[in-house]
This record gives structure tokens, sequence and C-alpha cells, in this order.
């Protein structure tokens, strides 16, 4: 797998991961679909691959 996310790409996602995934646990109910957005930002910051970006033909990552 290629990267294709750059690292404020990556950045991001966490910090909006972990927001969704406290939204989820606090409000529970539907908001758990909110969670499992969460749980997938953070997984595709972690590898640094996006497979909707690749998908699209999106990278955000520069080439060295």
């Amino acid at each position: 797998m290629e990267k294709n996310m750059a690292s404020w790409d990556r950045i991001l996602r966490v910090i909006l991961g972990v927001i969704f995934l406290v939204l989820a646990v606090q409000n529970g109910g539907a908001w758990w679909i909110l969670g499992i957005l969460g749980i997938i930002f953070i997984l595709t910051s972690v590898v640094g691959f996006c497979p909707v970006y690749k998908i699209v033909g999106l990278k955000t990552l520069r080439e060295a």
C-alpha cells in the first residue's frame, strides 16, 4: 500500500476521530455510526492510506 495522506491530513483525521468517538460514547443511540467513522478515521491516519482517496484519485501527500 502506498501512502496517500500528508501529515496534516493524518493529524486532522486523528483529532476528528477522537471527537467522533467521544460523541458516540457520550450520546449513545444512533451516534454509534459516528463512532465507527471515528475508528475508520483513526485507522486510516495510522496507516497513512485512505481507500476513498485511491478510488477518487486524490492524494494529499506530495511526491519527494
